[in-house]
């Protein structure tokens, strides 16, 4: 596919910060006082944050409004992606290589736009998307192919015309059965999903720092 057109997820696809989102719930509940298990973390795993804090606050009793949990948790957040989440090593390349041939890049992301922006802009790539679009804007999460049809209408073309680049196998399921391109990307935090990401996808990245 000629790759005019491309939507980047930004955690595990353009950023190394899935550790940090995957510790977020247990390192916010802990602060809480409360021991979670794996299995009560896990069902907030494909949620926004607004979703999944209302799940926190049904499973934990923890007291609403769910705002002000997503307000705690994106604090936490924020100074990760203000001092420490880097690049995925051969990202920037990629980018600057792509938009120097005239492609359009966009980000369509779970992560709010502010710290999505903060994030991007300190590892010098911001300047490079024509827009950051967030699933807490639209108020769905990536089980749904709002997000991605939403950039599609910003960019003014087709599904069928887009590259869709996903680490996360619901994600890139969603892309895929909405009509985009699907390029699966190897994120370690996914391994166990990667024979069926890879299988469903157009294409596959291992190592940015490979891609042709």
């Amino acid at each position: 596919m000629d790759k005019r057109f491309c939507i980047f997820d930004m955690d595990g696809t353009l950023v190394d910060s899935m550790s940090y989102w995957k510790g977020l719930g247990r390192d916010y509940l802990e602060a809480q006082g409360l021991s979670p298990r794996e299995e009560e973390l896990a069902q907030v795993q494909t949620m926004t944050m607004l979703e999944g804090a209302v799940c926190l606050m049904d499973t934990f009793g923890i007291s609403g409004p769910p705002q002000r949990i997503v307000d705690e948790m994106e604090a936490m957040m924020e100074e990760h992606y203000r001092q420490d989440v880097p690049l995925k090593p051969g990202v920037k390349e990629y980018l600057e290589g792509s938009w120097a041939q005239g492609c359009r890049l966009c980000v369509a992301t779970a992560t709010a736009e502010p710290l999505s922006h903060a994030c991007l802009s300190r590892l010098g790539v911001d300047s490079l998307f024509e827009f950051i679009l967030s699933c807490e804007t639209l108020g769905v999460s990536k089980d749904r192919p709002d997000v991605y049809l939403e950039a599609a209408r910003r960019l003014g073309v087709k599904p069928t015309e887009i590259a869709v680049y996903e680490d996360a196998l619901y994600a890139a399921r969603t892309a895929k059965a909405a009509g985009f391109y699907t390029v699966a990307v190897y994120e370690p935090a996914y391994a166990g999903d990667w024979t069926e990401l890879s299988a469903l996808a157009d294409e596959c990245i291992l190592d940015w720092r490979n891609v042709p």
